[in-house]
């Protein structure tokens, strides 16, 4: 067996992922390479709590602010740079360590990615076209029918989504889910998974109080410079879309702050929830 590890640092937004990647970094003399699908973007910052500058000082980093919202990027891509990454970083270090809450990032790493049909461009132009003319609800009761696997596995307020799940739904005549049984496939490294968890009403003050840094250090101002990339996926993010609200005067800001700590405390709940199926996670309660 290899001696080289990876070890990942999991765990729900504002669990305080950040401060143990660092420290078993600095222990196993590595790198931190970050797993969270919302860093990478350059011109995304308050808003995903990318790590500030102290932690990006006190150990190097890679995969923060290495891609542009403007740019299609997807687990498929991150699972094939990541790999070329290790391969280049095991060649200097036996343990390195990874961090982030994007567990299907995660998964594509350690397990791959299925092999899904190509896209159908024609199928997704209609469903796009659905999508703005009925709206998101009408996709997802249709995908419900077809597909209730994927109905009840995948984000369904995540438009990206389920177009894709109805897309390769309609255009194959086999289930999106049906093609999600591939075995996982074999990484030349060992892996380590450790889960951080709080208990939830200790959780959820930090996500509030996270939230109020964050307006505080200027989100409001950088969500509005983002204005332009709203229909971008990389925008379809909690702390931007709520913003982006406001600046349609759908509600007051007051209203939009209470909205992103309601959402970011749901996004958590869905992070715990997916990873409740593996197995393979050590977890440490923080509290």
């Amino acid at each position: 067996m290899t001696s080289k590890k990876l070890l990942i640092i999991l765990g729900p937004t504002a669990v305080g992922k950040s401060d143990w990647a660092i420290a078993k970094a600095l222990e196993a003399g590595s790198p931190v390479i970050n797993c969270d699908s919302r860093q990478i973007f350059r011109e995304m910052n308050i808003g995903v709590a990318r790590p500030d500058k102290q932690h990006l000082a006190a150990v190097p980093h890679y995969f923060i602010a290495n891609h542009s919202v403007e740019e299609y990027y997807t687990a498929g891509l991150f699972e094939l740079e990541a790999l070329e990454l290790l391969q280049k970083l095991f060649k200097d270090h036996d343990t390195l360590v990874m961090a982030g809450g994007s567990g299907f990032y995660i998964d594509a790493l350690c397990n791959g990615l299925d092999d899904f049909p190509a896209a159908d461009l024609a199928v997704r132009e209609r469903l796009v076209q659905r999508l703005q003319s009925e709206g998101l609800e009408s996709l997802r009761q249709e995908l419900a029918l077809k597909d209730p696997v994927s109905y009840a596995e995948i984000d369904i307020s995540n438009q990206q989504r389920v177009v894709r799940a109805l897309e390769v739904t309609i255009a194959t005549g086999r289930p999106f889910s049906s093609y999600k049984t591939d075995p996982a496939k074999r990484r030349p490294f060992q892996i380590e998974k450790i889960g951080l968890r709080r208990e939830r009403e200790q959780l959820y003050s930090r996500i509030d109080a996270r939230v109020d840094q964050m307006m505080a250090q200027g989100l409001e101002a950088e969500a509005r410079s983002l204005l332009p990339y709203r229909d971008r996926p990389a925008l379809n993010t909690v702390g931007y879309k709520e913003l982006f609200g406001y600046f349609d005067g759908a509600y007051p800001l007051e209203e939009a702050v209470r909205l992103i700590k309601r959402n970011t405390r749901h996004y958590a709940k869905k992070q715990m929830t997916y990873w409740r199926r593996d197995s393979s996670i050590n977890w440490i309660d923080l509290d």
